[in-house]
């Protein structure tokens, strides 16, 4: 399989060893390829190959930006949000339909295969490394280590692929240019990679470390293969790989179909198993602040935590992120990025556990509030609040913790009390505050992004004010007891205790009431349905949603047609009609409060997956492609 040859296997040294060394062999390099130069370098030196590994950990798949500085653009391809930082985001591509094999932005073929392959290489050569005398005790307990911790990756990089693009080659040697076989690997089934991908995690489990010493922190433990061979079972067993007949003639050339016909529900069992044995493990879910539903939360996306996290991708202090996502100007000092969608908005259920379309919920649209609210937000503080929508009042603690809204206030303290305000005043065009301008890159639904915004961070005094030390959590442990809830429910064809009560688990952190509430609830369409929707509000903003829907195949419903906001830009004709100041603060509210389109998205069938790249279809006689491609 030839994976761009050029491209996928040549060793790339992106890590920094005995830089000096490398200087003098730089124009040598530029024309050779790395690895014909750099083998004996690499492998010839201990410390060199702890560097290769090192380089392994760079590739890990991220959610907030390998410098800690962005959300994962996936987010803002899908109902959570909308990106208007201009026309050539790569997001937009998705949301219009616009992708295809030849551009694909988030399609990561090249960049795995390349990874994978390093990690093949390091696996070959590291027991030939020599090892200094008096550091061969030290390096016999290492290496094994060593080697699992470099499975894991090779086991993770695989899962990227199969997630993107299901039935993949699974690689498990350095192919070289040379290798016919290069050029025409097949692809392995989708019962055949997750075969190989959690059999790798459970034989490497007992190699790793429960948890590792501070000083190497952020390394692949034992929860974090668990996790994974738990993440990639409940993927086997979702709708989008378990029986799905949209693909039933993606067949390799020699007739081997790829994507299993028949529905099982062992693999449900399986999921479930594998959730279980995570949960069993020594990670808790974090109630930090005591009394303090919205901050408990809330403080997991701002701290290094090492209770609920079981893996973290290691990411430096930054007010990068807090910059992107802060509302425009005034004393909060960012450029808010994104703008959440209703649709999110109102997918937080009440405080009485009740969806807000339901009759008990207690949740009201029109009117407004005034009234003392616990904002925290990392410190002892109660906030006024002044002619808040009701439609806000007395919602889920997690929507509080990651939402912004018309009228809330953040850090209260630092900000001098000041209300955010994202409803349209012409008279002050988006110059302080967070007023939306008639163009530009400011909020469009009337809504920022908190979560993940560090109270302590001050970007309007970037020098003094402390950055934000928060990890980019690639596993923490609430994904899987509603994994575990999900596989029971659609096992057992309907909600089990056991299930209830690990999505009682996690909704017990926030202060929620416990399922089942509504009589739906008792069902497993009703229970799914819960169970789906808690994954949607406790992983907002974390990159989960792109993927979740694909596998639950609600994507064609979920994020195709209008997604909507409040009514941040109003037209002209809107605000005369309004017999006020046009370019009063009071106009822009008097029209605020109702639903206005913001984007039209498009998803086809042929979305679910993504297809295998064109180049590589163009170079691999053997390759097949994915549907509708």
């Amino acid at each position: 399989m030839k994976f761009s040859i050029k491209r996928i296997t040549f060793y790339t040294i992106a890590f920094a060893v005995t830089a000096a060394g490398f200087s003098s062999c730089k124009k040598f390099l530029d024309v050779v390829p790395n690895e014909l130069v750099t083998d004996k370098q690499i492998w010839g030196n201990i410390n060199n190959a702890n560097a290769a590994l090192a380089h392994l950990y760079s590739q890990l798949p991220n959610t907030i930006g390998a410098d800690g500085n962005t959300l994962n653009e996936t987010t803002a391809a899908t109902d959570e949000c909308f990106h208007h930082w201009g026309a050539g985001y790569w997001p937009l591509k998705y949301n219009t339909g616009a992708w295809n094999s030849a551009d694909n932005p988030f399609g990561e073929w090249e960049l795995q295969y390349r990874n994978i392959r390093k990690a093949n290489l390091f696996l070959e050569n590291i027991d030939k490394v020599p090892i200094p005398t008096d550091q061969v005790s030290y390096y016999a307990v290492k290496v094994p280590h060593y080697k699992a911790e470099a499975r894991f990756m090779r086991a993770l990089f695989h899962f990227q692929l199969f997630k993107m693009y299901g039935a993949v080659p699974v690689i498990t040697n350095s192919l070289q240019i040379t290798d016919k076989g290069s050029v025409t690997v097949p692809r392995n089934s989708v019962d055949e990679v997750v075969a190989f991908i959690v059999n790798e995690c459970e034989a490497i489990a007992p190699e790793l470390l429960p948890k590792h010493p501070d000083a190497d922190l952020g390394r692949a433990n034992r929860g974090a293969a668990l996790a994974l061979a738990a993440r990639t079972l409940l993927y086997a067993a979702s709708p989008l790989f378990n029986g799905n007949a949209m693909y039933a003639n993606v067949k390799n050339l020699d007739g081997k179909q790829l994507f299993n016909q028949s529905y099982d529900k062992e693999k449900w069992k399986k999921a479930a198993d594998a959730a279980q044995r995570v949960m069993d493990l020594d990670y808790i879910i974090s109630r930090g602040i005591a009394n303090d539903p919205i901050n408990s939360y809330g403080q997991i996306f701002y701290t290094r935590n090492w209770t609920e996290i079981i893996m973290p991708r290691m990411v430096p202090n930054t007010k990068n992120l807090d910059l992107e996502l802060f509302p425009f100007g005034g004393p909060w000092g960012g450029w808010g990025k994104y703008s959440p969608f209703q649709e999110l908005i109102d997918a937080y259920e009440t405080k009485t556990g009740y969806p807000i379309d339901h009759a008990s919920s207690g949740y009201v649209k029109e009117g407004f509030w005034s009234g003392w609210f616990w904002a925290g937000a990392g410190a002892t503080e109660w906030v006024w609040l002044d002619n808040i929508s009701n439609m806000y009042k007395d919602r889920d603690p997690r929507f509080y913790a990651t939402i912004t809204y018309q009228g809330s206030k953040f850090n209260a303290t630092r900000t001098n009390n000041t209300p955010i305000r994202l409803a349209w005043w012409g008279g002050n065009n988006g110059a302080s505050q967070a007023w939306p301008k008639s163009s530009g890159t400011f909020t469009v639904s009337g809504y920022n992004v908190r979560k993940w915004c560090d109270p302590k961070v001050d970007p309007t005094n970037w020098w003094t004010s402390p950055d934000a030390q928060r990890n980019d959590p690639l596993f923490r442990v609430t994904e899987f007891y509603l994994a575990y809830a999900e596989a029971m429910n659609e096992y057992n064809e309907g909600p089990t205790p056991e299930a209830y009560a690990a999505v009682n688990a996690v909704r017990a952190r926030v202060d929620m009431p416990g399922l089942p509430i509504i009589p739906e609830d008792i069902t497993r369409e009703g229970f799914r349905k819960r169970v789906q929707n808690e994954k949607r509000v406790e992983f907002a903003f974390e990159g989960h949603r792109f993927w979740d829907v694909r596998r639950w195949l609600i994507a064609k419903q979920v994020d195709n047609g209008v997604m909507h906001g409040m009514n941040a830009r109003p037209t002209t004709a809107e605000l005369q009609g309004t017999g006020l100041d046009v370019n009063s603060e009071a106009a822009g509210l008097a029209v605020f409060y109702k639903e206005a389109p913001v984007q039209t998205r498009v998803f086809l069938d042929r979305h679910y997956l993504m297809p295998i790249p064109q180049r590589e279809m163009d170079v691999n006689d053997n390759m097949v492609q994915n549907y509708g491609w």
